[in-house]
């Protein structure tokens, strides 16, 4: 891939995930301009959107973490709802494309994800090692508490990165960045 046809990937997937925030329908927004000729089909697609859900997912409970590093557990679940506020539309389109795939291909492309994803909770959690078999039913069993609590806010604009942090920690941070 050309440095320019990996610029023009992040812009058109950019775009994809602002459109599914915005319709929050949970239908791959495939009229998208550029999709089609940057992503080879759906499926290309839906994998681009779950990369970016689960590095999104792993740098906000990183962040969760280090801002209430004594309770790992609800640092997990927090994070888990922060990428859920900042990425609602993409997670209708994942939970969608989990609920009713495409194919026997794109459902098992997407298990296998989802099983990484929780794994990473369950460890990140410290209730299991990343590489343990048990490590996917932790983190579902996790991020079944995550949705029991959570509240997507209103479409657009959205930013976590931009709202005022609310841990002393974030708070800290904040103070000693400006």
């Amino acid at each position: 891939m050309t440095w320019d046809a990996f610029h023009r990937r992040g812009e058109v997937l950019r775009a994809v995930v602002e459109q599914a925030d915005a319709r929050r329908d949970g239908i791959l927004p495939l009229d998208v301009p550029g999709v089609t000729d940057t992503f080879g089909d759906a499926l290309d697609l839906i994998a681009a959107l779950q990369l970016r859900w689960h590095t999104r997912l792993a740098g906000r409970i990183e962040q969760s973490l280090a801002d209430q590093p004594t309770d790992p557990e609800s640092a997990v679940l927090d994070g888990w709802r922060a990428t859920a506020s900042e990425l609602a539309g993409v997670r209708l389109v994942l939970d969608r494309a989990l609920t009713q795939p495409a194919s026997e291909e794109a459902a098992a492309t997407l298990r296998r994800a989802q099983d990484k994803d929780w794994a990473l909770m369950a460890a990140m959690a410290g209730l299991a090692g990343a590489t343990d078999a048990a490590a996917p039913s932790v983190g579902r069993e996790l991020e079944q508490r995550a949705r029991a609590t959570f509240r997507p806010v209103a479409p657009a604009r959205h930013r976590a990165d931009t709202a005022a942090p609310t841990s002393l920690m974030g708070r800290l941070k904040a103070v000693l960045a400006a």
